[in-house]
């Protein structure tokens, strides 16, 4: 019998997948606690002691309106990072298996914006310690899983891994077809989170506001300063971070329809990431009674265009 000669790191990590596959499961688990976190109506330690007020306080103004938005933000933002873990984890189980170099490049991107989306928290003043740590703890195992997977020098990935692998897509459909019709649908609402999130992120380090959200508060910016100063910084560190989450999950899943193939564990991935993201940016507003129409009409539409175009692909990924 062979001595294996693999050192403990290396038999672990192997070619980097497990580092993405892991990076995906702790946004998973940090979206679900945020969910979690934001349902029982707590502030998470760090943003009390910077706010020195507890959600008990806030909740006394404007029958907890000021709260409840919050929440809804928070919420938001945590079926986002549920989203972009199950991509993450199918990214790294079937393309990046299979060497597409397409998939390294959606994760090096998508790692770029998702990451550097934590920068923009700094636009208001108020830096989140407890997410800059988890931040810098997984952003060392994220890129060195990309590093060990770069298609250039290691050869990991086969073939032609340069960025020019980007224009080349060997999916085809005929845009007139079910399924052809059902990709298009996917495509355009993916493009809608990406400008819908980027949206949020830069009003989140600008205005913070729309004026739908100080009219369901029932309150002013000023207001809001009286209550406390340090009230609008946190919360335009939730708006920059909800926003960046949206706009990742939005590349990621504008990459994967576009060049992944049909095929039922894509299908799935996209049902699954599907329901975590659009159910909680959808049913919270609802839930705290933000009903706004002119504000919840670009989610409803994406929320519709997205499960329309599942439904029209299915046939085609399912019995490939």
């Amino acid at each position: 019998m062979q001595n294996d000669r693999r050192g403990f790191l290396e038999a672990m990590i192997g070619d980097g997948r497990p580092l993405i596959v892991l990076t995906g499961i702790c946004l998973g688990l940090g979206g679900a606690f945020a969910i979690f976190q934001a349902l029982t109506g707590h502030f998470m330690p760090q943003d009390t002691a910077y706010l020195r007020m507890q959600p008990e306080e806030l909740c006394g103004i404007n029958e907890c309106r000021i709260v409840h938005f919050m929440i809804h933000d928070r919420v938001s933002f945590g079926g986002a990072l549920i989203a972009i873990s199950v991509l993450y984890l199918w990214l790294a189980e079937f393309p990046l298996r299979s060497g597409e170099a397409w998939s390294w490049w959606t994760l090096a991107v998508s790692g770029i914006t998702g990451f550097g989306s934590f920068l923009t928290y700094l636009g208001y003043g108020y830096l989140d310690t407890w997410h800059g740590a988890a931040t810098l703890a997984l952003l060392p195992c994220f890129v060195w899983g990309l590093w060990l997977l770069v298609p250039y020098g290691t050869a990991r990935i086969p073939g032609d891994g340069s960025w020019r692998s980007m224009f080349r897509n060997e999916v085809y459909a005929d845009w007139r077809s079910r399924a052809g019709i059902g990709r298009a649908c996917l495509l355009v609402s993916a493009c809608g989170m990406i400008g819908a999130g980027s949206t949020i992120q830069c009003i989140g380090m600008t205005s913070v506001f729309v004026p739908t959200d100080l009219a369901f508060m029932g309150i002013s910016r000023l207001e809001l300063d009286l209550i406390n100063p340090r009230l609008i910084p946190l919360i335009a560190h939730d708006r920059a971070g909800f926003g960046g989450a949206v706009a990742t999950a939005g590349l990621l899943t504008l990459a994967i329809v576009w060049y992944g193939r049909p095929s039922p564990s894509l299908w799935q991935t996209l049902l699954i990431g599907g329901i975590a993201g659009w159910s909680t940016s959808v049913t919270v507003h609802p839930a705290i009674g933000y009903t706004d129409t002119l504000h919840l009409a670009p989610a409803v539409a994406g929320t519709v265009l997205f499960f329309v175009g599942l439904f029209l692909v299915r046939r085609s990924m399912c019995q490939t």
